[in-house]
């Protein structure tokens, strides 16, 4: 699909880096990018060289800007806002829109003049381990700054939608082809090859959002079974992490090799802690394990729970007994039926479809923002 050369570009602002996990902006800005210019800007990466701004296109046709600021640079919003003015001229940028994932991007941008702005709230970030006390003071500026505000979830929405006039609740998607491919997938990767059946296996970043006293007690409790945890490891100390024979900490992978990894898992596991940090989250992974074909059984996260504890497509558990429990009731599931249940459900709830109805919501209030100016000209 080509770009459409009438179609104002967008900015992203971003909190996350683009190749660090693939994820909902990854799944969105692509999709944006089949139709007009997407740039990711992301937070500034402090190095022992000069200040320059470093601009690369991704295979999803996504211009990655990553500004690169000498350590010790003593005003970095100053310097960043210069970032922004120096990309909008060397891009030919002119119309465009906003879309932030963090409000921490206020300082550098407020500046601007967009024909539209989007805040995407996907997490709720000011529960996060290392948060900045100020964010929560510009998120109630990006509020008032914001023509639509998305939600990652149905609970984020319900905490949100009396900050701002219109607000959407979009649940994490799927991209249901991309993980059926581990439903007929044969080979193993070389560094799951070797470990045996039962697996119950985890794909995420691993944080302060992992029970890892949960995943310890279960492979306690059950040392016949391996549990496969796949993701970086970020703002937690590797050394905490529980080592026993039957853990298996294999790292960040490719967004690619997921499909790879789920393949050879009997149960995917969901070992999230109950903790301000998980309280509005809306696993990503729940509808991609689904799609893999396998079983799941996940904690008492809220968005989990409703729909998909409720349907009985994912089993709920929260201490390590219960969890064992689930698990076995799991590995004797009719995975067939599963498998058409799940099927069932996730027909709805592409990122096709959701960034179609982003795009319905973000014309419709880009209307009203355009009949307001013309009013107020009147």
């Amino acid at each position: 699909m080509n770009q459409r050369s009438d179609a104002a570009d967008l900015l992203c602002l971003s909190h996350l880096r683009w190749d660090f996990v693939f994820q909902r902006p990854n799944h969105l800005m692509s999709r944006c990018a089949k139709d007009r210019r997407v740039f990711f800007f992301e937070e500034p990466l402090f190095h022992h060289g000069a200040a320059e701004l470093e601009v690369t296109q991704t295979e999803h046709r996504v211009q990655r800007v990553v500004p690169k600021l000498p350590h010790g640079t003593p005003d970095v919003s100053l310097q960043l806002k210069k970032m922004i003015d120096t990309l909008l001229t060397t891009q030919n940028i002119r119309r465009y829109d906003l879309w932030y994932y963090t409000p921490m991007a206020l300082p550098f941008t407020r500046h601007l003049e967009p024909q539209l702005v989007v805040y995407d709230v996907m997490d709720e970030l000011k529960n996060f381990k290392f948060a900045p006390p100020e964010l929560l003071t510009f998120e109630r500026e990006l509020y008032q700054l914001a023509d639509v505000v998305f939600t990652g979830g149905e609970s984020l929405y319900q905490a949100k939608k009396h900050l701002h006039r219109d607000v959407h609740a979009f649940p994490s998607s799927v991209d249901v082809p991309h993980f059926v491919r581990a439903r007929t997938q044969k080979t193993d990767p070389e560094d799951q090859a070797n470990i045996p059946h039962a697996r119950l296996g985890f794909f995420g970043v691993i944080d302060e959002r992992m029970d890892l006293e949960l995943v310890e007690a279960l492979a306690t409790l059950q040392p016949d079974w391996q549990l496969v945890m796949v993701g970086p490891v970020v703002k937690i100390d590797p050394a905490h992490l529980p080592r026993r024979p039957n853990i298996h900490w294999l790292g960040g992978k490719k967004y690619d090799q997921l499909p790879d990894y789920i393949s050879g898992w009997d149960v995917a596991i969901m070992p999230f802690a109950l903790n301000d940090s998980t309280k509005f989250i809306s696993p990503t992974k729940t509808p991609e394990f689904l799609a893999a074909g396998r079983p799941v059984v996940s904690t008492s996260i809220t968005d989990v729970v409703k729909p998909y504890g409720e349907l009985d497509l994912v089993r709920i558990a929260d201490d390590a007994e219960g969890f064992r429990a689930a698990v076995k009731a799991a590995l004797a599931d009719d995975r067939r039926q599963h498998i058409r249940r799940s099927d069932a459900f996730l027909a709805a709830m592409s990122w096709d479809m959701t960034w179609h109805r982003m795009s319905t919501a973000m014309q419709e209030a880009r209307e009203r923002r355009l009949a307001s100016v013309k009013s107020q000209a009147a």
